[in-house]
């Protein structure tokens, strides 16, 4: 299925000079009821250097499995303990060109370069995956694609190097510095062309099919799509998933960060990472595809769109966002190979600038303060300005009777603020919002982070050259009830969380962009990120009312003087938390897999929240005396909130003091409903399987009925 490989580097202390296997963990399998890890053992002779073998063996325990050798481009010698610094590492990387490939001698022993760990194989009539240590056929592969890959460079120079070097030789994309440029960091390790990063028995498995694809005229695109897709699983930065046992693709997230230790798929196995799981793909979307007439595509300015006035019906966009992800250094990666293959297509090529052998930079509406727009830095205020010239620019092509729909999956009020000012200022209406879940749950950005599981699609109409100008108390006359009809309808469709607090976003933005303008009565004109505000807090005080139980008109005013603004915080805090979709069924796998040139800094929105982890310590001091586990008296006469006393009630659940947790529960009856409906609605909010959430549900069940 594949082969595990690390990359390499020589440890510096003096009397020694072993080679230092850069592994971020030497686990192969993490599954609940079956574990497989690397064990290694340090082999010594004399006049020599240290070796490190390796052994396959099952870990009793997670304590079994050593650590890694590698966090944070900094190396660890197995041997002696000495600690190599990031630069080290990373100038014995550079002078390796990556270090993704193998050398030998003469004698075809290997001398250096990447290190085959384990391969990854399947056995007749055996379920699950096997691993086993690397042997002498292996590596004469490996020397046999050397081989091979430097015959098809001769075979090129012999022709006088006409026409695109097999192997992409394009420059990799600039990393480090601010912008997007922070999304790549290959080039500090000496991936200086694209086909750095990819071994030798990689390329000759890609020139192969660029040169066999277009032999097969009527099935070109396909066959292309599908080397593509091969390509994105033959590469040297792909992972092996140790908790789902399968190889994954370069772009399980929009960077291309170094990978130490990696995978490498074998592209004739039926498994992930395989050319005919590839061409399947394509195969079932063609299949699947409705017949049309074929369309035309064609690449453009979207500030100066070729189509004329009014041309188009629908005018639908997914938009960039500020320096969230560099898209046309990211697509390089399949462009130099597509170019191999459909050398004379049009599309494949940059109509800025004929010069360029990538895809367009310069014109590119993404803030990369690495470069330039006609001498223009292209900074936060360059994206905002292109964006609004886009958005304008698309109201002039839609017909007056069009639609437009503008994707957005950001989880930043000024994100919103940003998006939804440039398109109000184009000259748009905005109707409608509707959460769509074009995500894949399973997507490792969706397992690490707190990105919506919903795409927001912004529903708009071009608003009338002829519009009036609003007045203020009727805007915000009208804002509450449309906020709450659309929430109210979004969560019997099963939307929840942040997804539905940006899909009601839409609806509000109605009332207030149907207008040229809106002002006041004093007739000062009221800018958006004001009209936001009151958008926001109209959203949190609905979400409040759904959380809470409150249906009633005039229910908010009571909740405000019945809980405090800690237990409101809490629970609209955990209720945003919740996801639309179902959580991904396959456990992530919880090691950092590469270095601290790329750290995502967002949150898992489906950990658990734990809001005393470490008992009474957790609680506001003055909660903690040990006497309020059996005193209620003395709980009563403290100034604690209706969240402080039930985090008090919890502790004494978990503690097993039964009678005291009677007395308060007693004690809270008599005070009002607040203590219960708040204890009702976390038990609602906590995630599944969460402490807080067995606590509350416990404590429940001592009420009296």
């Amino acid at each position: 299925i594949a082969y595990l490989w690390a990359r390499t580097v020589r440890c510096e202390a003096p009397n020694c000079g072993a080679e230092i296997p850069l592994m971020r963990s030497f686990w192969l399998c993490r599954k609940p009821k079956r574990k497989r890890a690397l064990r290694t053992n340090v082999v010594r002779r004399d006049g020599e250097p240290p070796e490190v073998a390796f052994e396959v063996f099952e870990p009793a325990s997670e304590s079994d499995v050593q650590g890694g050798t590698v966090s944070q481009a900094k190396a660890t010698c197995l041997c002696c303990g000495t600690v190599l610094p990031p630069e080290r590492v990373r100038q014995q990387l550079s002078e390796q060109r990556g270090g993704a490939d193998t050398t030998f001698d003469d004698a075809g022993q290997r001398v250096g370069g990447a290190r085959m760990t384990a391969v990854v194989t399947l056995k007749p009539d055996e379920q699950g995956r096997h691993y086993r240590l690397s042997s002498d056929t292996d590596y004469a592969t490996v020397r046999l694609a050397q081989s091979r890959l430097a015959n098809v460079f001769r075979e090129w120079a012999k022709g006088g190097k006409q026409g695109l070097c097999p192997v992409p030789d394009e420059p990799t994309p600039v990393g480090g510095g601010s912008g997007a440029g922070r999304a790549f960091s290959v080039q500090r390790y000496g991936m200086m062309q694209w086909g750095d990063l990819f071994t030798a028995r990689q390329k000759v498995a890609l020139v192969t099919l660029t040169r066999l694809s277009p032999a097969c005229r009527q099935w070109s695109s396909p066959l292309t799509l599908a080397l593509t897709r091969t390509a994105n699983a033959g590469c040297s930065l792909c992972r092996w998933h140790t908790s789902g046992e399968k190889h994954e693709g370069v772009y399980s997230r929009q960077a291309l960060p170094i990978v130490w230790d990696y995978s490498e798929s074998n592209p004739f196995s039926e498994s992930t990472g395989g050319y005919g799981g590839a061409l399947d793909w394509v195969c079932h979307v063609v299949g699947s595809s409705p017949q049309s007439n074929p369309g035309q595509v064609q690449s453009a300015d979207s500030t100066a769109h070729p189509l004329p006035d009014r041309a188009a019906g629908v005018w639908f966009t997914d938009p960039p966002y500020y320096d969230a992800i560099p898209y046309s250094d990211l697509s390089d990666f399949f462009l130099v190979w597509l170019k191999r293959t459909l050398p004379d297509h049009p599309l494949l090529r940059d109509p800025f600038d004929p010069a360029n052998p990538l895809s367009p930079k310069t014109r590119e509406a993404v803030q990369d303060e690495t470069k330039t727009c006609e001498g223009r830095v292209k900074d936060r205020a360059f994206f905002e300005d292109t964006m609004g010239q886009a958005f304008t620019d698309g109201r002039r092509v839609l017909s007056e009777d069009g639609i437009g729909s503008v994707v957005f999956a950001h989880k930043t009020t000024e994100g919103w603020e940003a998006l939804l000012s440039g398109l109000i200022q184009g000259g748009w209406t905005i109707t409608g919002s509707w959460p769509i879940a074009t995500e894949m749950g399973t997507r490792l950005r969706a397992r690490d982070s707190a990105a919506l599981a919903t795409s927001v699609h912004l529903i708009c109409r071009p608003r009338p050259e002829d519009a009036p100008i609003g007045e203020w108390a009727d805007v915000l006359r009208e804002l509450p009830k449309r906020v709450a009809d659309w929430m109210h309808r979004l969560q019997a469709e099963g939307v929840r969380g942040a997804d539905l607090v940006f899909a009601c976003v839409g609806p509000a933005l109605e009332i207030y962009s149907r207008y040229r303008a809106v002002e006041t009565v004093e007739g000062r004109e009221v800018a958006l990120a004001e009209y936001l505000e009151k958008v926001w807090e109209v959203v949190g005080r609905s979400a409040l009312q759904q959380v809470l139980g409150a249906v009633d008109a005039n229910a908010d005013a009571t909740l405000e003087g019945a809980l405090e603004e800690d237990a409101r915080l809490t629970a609209l805090f955990l209720w945003t938390l919740q996801s639309t979709e179902t959580p991904a069924a396959e456990d992530a796998d919880k090691e950092a897999d590469e270095d601290a040139d790329w750290i995502e800094n967002d949150a898992n929105p489906n950990r658990q929240i734990s809001l005393f982890p470490d008992g009474e310590r957790s609680l506001p001091k003055r909660l903690r005396r040990k006497s309020i586990v059996s005193e209620d008296a003395e709980l009563q006469t403290l100034n604690a909130t209706t969240l402080d006393r039930l985090h008090a009630a919890m502790l004494l659940q978990a503690s097993g003091h039964s009678s005291a947790l009677r007395t308060l529960i007693a004690a809270e009856q008599e005070r009002g409903p607040a203590f219960l409906r708040l204890a009702n609605a976390l038990t609602a909010l906590y995630p599944r399987g969460s402490q807080e959430k067995r606590l509350l549900d416990a404590m429940l069940l001592a009420v009296p009925r």
